[in-house]
């Protein structure tokens, strides 16, 4: 036998598996090595969940669709007269029911008004129920479920009841109820309304996560360490639970637009002088023979609306969920 020393390297080599394995540790270390900005050292680019949603976001087509439907909304909710000039208020009998016209594209409804302007006003309204209602549902249901799910006992008992009583209720018919008595013609009432029957179904899906959350290893860790009920909650807990009640908020907001628009059909949520897509359809509909232009704009506006943001929810709901990757 040969005094030669063996190099297990080249052995390796010397295979055509050898070649491959030796390919699949250089290319473990240039990852592990990769230099950094400066060419000094390893660069390192811990990946959480939010980067790795935000990429898969980037590179859905659904998303940047409902996005960019979403942001023009929220432009002429914001400025509505820079793609009109007229006013919703100002309306014309002598033209009532007409179509389209020079100026008016959309035509006038039933008592002369510019369905158009009316068309791009109402967006406003629209966009700051469902926003503002959606963040006081998110703010209380996510609070009152988050203490719920972490402290338990008592509290997660009686919760648990008051959400069950809540969920009883038929959401029509309480506001039929409830805003009947109001005659405030601001956006407020339908906002308080849509968050004191919305929030058990955040608080549930918050209580949901935080349970699951505190179980984890990291929590048991830091209360091991001595970490307060507070730090355990905002700093450990709060961070991992609070993707699924994005989703939901999310999808959330469109529903409530829809709930708006519907309560104001009925007339119990926006009264007139208000710009509503709501109102608008119940003052349209008497006159659907006659002129189905002044019913199909803002019904086109509100679906597309609701559904740019229940897209978008969907499309949230896939980045953040570890099992759908």
């Amino acid at each position: 036998m040969s005094d030669r020393h063996h190099e297990p390297q080249a052995a390796i080599a010397g295979t055509s598996m050898g070649g491959a394995m030796d390919l699949g540790v250089d290319e473990a270390e240039s990852l592990e090595k990769r230099p950094g900005p400066d060419g000094a050292g390893p660069e390192e680019r811990p990946r959480s969940l939010w980067s790795d949603a935000w990429r898969d976001l980037r590179r859905n087509p659904v998303f940047l669709v409902s996005a960019l439907v979403i942001l023009f909304l929220v432009f002429i909710s914001l400025w509505p007269s820079a793609i009109t000039s007229g006013s919703p208020l100002k309306c014309d009998l002598s033209k009532a029911q007409e179509g389209s016209q020079p100026g008016h594209p959309f035509g006038f409804d039933g008592q002369g008004c510019d369905v158009y302007t009316r068309t791009v006003y109402g967006a406003r309204t629209s966009v700051a129920v469902g926003v503002l209602a959606t963040l006081g549902v998110a703010v209380l249901g996510s609070v009152l479920g988050a203490l719920a799910g972490f402290f338990g006992g008592a509290w997660d008992a009686v919760l648990s009841r008051i959400t069950d009583v809540f969920f009883a209720i038929p959401v029509v018919l309480g506001g039929l109820v409830l805003l009947s008595v109001i005659t405030s013609n601001t956006v407020w009432p339908v906002i308080g309304f849509i968050v004191l029957l919305g929030w058990p179904q955040i608080s549930r899906i918050a209580r949901g996560a935080v349970i699951t959350a505190k179980q984890n290893d990291y929590v048991q860790a830091a209360r091991a360490l001595g970490a307060s009920n507070s730090r355990l909650l905002l700093r450990h807990i709060a961070p991992n639970a609070v993707a699924p009640v994005i989703v939901v908020a999310t999808i959330a907001l469109g529903t409530y637009i829809a709930l708006e628009a519907t309560l104001s059909y009925l007339g119990v949520g926006l009264k007139p002088p208000s710009v509503s897509w709501g109102i608008d359809i119940s003052s349209a509909s008497p006159y659907i023979r006659n002129a189905p232009h002044a019913l199909l704009w803002p019904s086109g506006a509100l679906a597309i609306t609701v559904l740019a943001f229940i897209m978008l929810g969907d499309a949230v709901r896939d980045a953040l969920d570890p099992k759908l990757r």
